[in-house]
């Protein structure tokens, strides 16, 4: 688990720092100019890193799986070679998906209005700005991104229906508490992220604005890498403890 832990870590950070440094330049100049090939290399590097996510949760929860359900062969069916595999998939998974959106974005013509109405060069204000009428431009990346979403989520759905049923046969009130804690940190940044990646890349565009597209696009950027971290954190009873003590000195009468 710690070795999906820090590459989720190391992806949070990937997509995060992609957009954010940009991001934060708008605030403080009127208009940020970027070059073409920054903003070709800007959604391939958000697009992997966001598409290798996914498929990390659904490894982590596949991982979560094989120690409750099986722990006795948890050692040899999550093996470094097994996780390294994972690992590998993951990021080759992320590539594929960013090379998707990438190739149809430069089979298209752009001549007239370049300002992105986003903070970041997402794929729909690109597609935007194209006269190119090309249906696969907008089909083959929402079917590629919407794929390996239904494909990580059923593997979540799958791992947690088998572990539900595994807690359920412990006996102990203790035993049923320790395994659902175990699982309450990853189902919350499951819950996080894939609920506004689904906003963006699934429900169709006509449902909502582009102002609701940035605000929901800063949340899975910026949010929920930040708060990854305190998310996993406060299973640990140190930090927990911590917490505890700073909220007393502040609030001594709560």
């Amino acid at each position: 688990m710690y070795l999906f832990l820090s590459h989720l870590a190391f992806v949070d950070i990937g997509y995060s720092s992609s957009v954010t440094s940009v991001m934060l330049k708008n605030f403080l100049v009127d208009k940020t100019i970027i070059p073409p090939e920054g903003c070709v290399a800007q959604l391939f590097f958000a697009v992997s890193f966001g598409s290798a996510e996914c498929f990390l949760l659904a490894v982590m929860a596949y991982d979560q799986y094989m120690a409750i359900c099986n722990p006795l062969l948890y050692s040899t069916n999550m093996s470094t070679r097994v996780c390294t595999l994972f690992l590998n998939t993951s990021f080759l998974g992320g590539c594929v998906n960013a090379s998707v959106a990438i190739g149809c974005l430069l089979n298209l013509s752009f001549c007239g209005p370049n300002k992105i109405n986003h903070f970041f060069c997402d794929y729909s204000p690109l597609l935007k700005l194209s006269y190119s009428q090309d249906d696969a431009a907008e089909i083959l990346p929402s079917a590629s991104a919407g794929s390996i979403i239904m494909i990580t989520v059923l593997i979540i759905i799958i791992s947690y229906v088998y572990i539900l049923f595994s807690v359920l046969k412990i006996t102990s009130t203790e035993g049923r508490s320790k395994a659902f804690s175990t699982c309450s940190s990853h189902l919350t940044a499951v819950l996080l992220f894939y609920g506004t990646i689904t906003f963006i890349y699934v429900m169709p565009k006509s449902s909502y604005s582009t102002d609701e597209n940035k605000v929901v696009s800063v949340f899975y950027m910026v949010m929920i890498p930040m708060l990854n971290p305190l998310i996993y954190s406060l299973r640990n009873n140190e930090v927990k403890g911590a917490l505890r003590k700073v909220l007393l000195r502040k609030y001594p009468f709560s």
